[in-house]
């Protein structure tokens, strides 16, 4: 009896030795990409390259607004150019247009029909935040939309990078950029699951969360998943053949656009989510298509915050 408990016990060990290796070989693994990153600006240039054929997109969403005052839900078409044109228009479920935000060449203006109030101002974080609810850049809202994290402006000696394994596979770059004014910016990224055995140097990337702080105040959060390729907008014709085509806005992209893209004030107190039915990369732009002719009947406004 003493020798039979002796060889279970043996055998017991050798399978519980054998899922202990097992188990730390995957943590030790993590799912890391054979070929890494050497540097974070290696890393950044490779996200570049990954959506450098998108100059724009055009798509429909739902969106998710919650503030102090609630949650509002509603669709919204989306149009938006390099390096920092926007056309955010938000529709009823009847197909009516509720409000308009748009920018360009550093003008802002913001139509609400409820309100049947039209603002004006600089394209500045805090107005932008009027739609997003976040206060950010028009560029870094357009880079966000098309896949891209901005990028703080830096030396290449204040960015580093790391791969962080997780525990039963998996696991994610992190780019952490120090800027100007003690602002730190963090960057989550992972290559495309079809690249993880190509050289870094062939690897496309996924952007996957974007954290922005000053002075230790945390100022947003980008969550982004669910990507999927996008193609490139078709020409658009004129049905009645009077005006003549207009071709897309860049050249032909297939690249990935990320279909759920949340943004979060830290604190809590504010948050959208958009969940995209349809996008497509460089769609034509009509002449005029960011900026709003002032609609009559409405009280106007100057924004002029910083």
């Amino acid at each position: 009896m003493g020798r039979f408990c002796q060889r279970f016990a043996a055998r017991q060990w050798r399978t519980f030795g054998f899922a202990f290796v097992h188990l730390v070989t995957i943590v030790g693994c993590g799912g890391a990409p054979r070929s890494r990153f050497p540097d974070a600006e290696a890393a950044l240039a490779r996200m570049r390259a990954t959506h450098a054929c998108s100059r724009g997109l055009m798509g429909e969403a739902k969106a998710d607004f919650i503030d102090s005052r609630g949650r509002v839900r509603g669709n919204v078409s989306i149009l938006v150019a390099l390096p920092d044109r926007t056309r955010l228009d938000v529709f009823s479920p009847f197909g009516v247009s509720l409000s308009t935000l748009t920018t360009e060449q550093g003008q802002f203006a913001f139509f609400d029909l409820g309100q049947k109030l039209y603002i004006e101002g600089p394209a500045s974080p805090c107005n932008i935040a009027r739609f997003t609810q976040v206060p950010m850049p028009p560029f870094a809202l357009v880079q966000l939309l098309r896949g891209e994290a901005p990028v703080l402006k830096h030396v290449s000696t204040e960015a580093s990078i790391a791969w962080s394994s997780g525990l039963f596979g998996g696991g994610r770059y992190r780019v952490e950029i120090r800027g100007q004014y003690e602002s730190l910016e963090t960057i989550d990224i992972v290559p495309h699951p079809d690249d993880f055995e190509r050289p870094w140097q062939e690897q496309r990337v996924r952007v996957l969360r974007v954290d922005l702080a000053q002075q230790g105040l945390e100022l947003y959060q980008a969550e982004l998943e669910g990507h999927r390729t996008a193609e490139t907008a078709k020409t658009r014709q004129d049905p009645d053949g009077l005006d003549p085509d207009l071709p897309p806005s860049g050249p032909a992209c297939s690249a990935e656009v990320p279909r759920r893209m949340r943004l979060v004030v830290p604190d809590g107190s504010r948050d959208l989510v958009l969940h995209f039915d349809r996008v497509e990369h460089n769609p034509p732009l009509v002449t005029g298509a960011f900026r709003q002719i002032r609609p009559d009947g409405v009280r106007v406004s100057r924004a002029d915050c910083r």
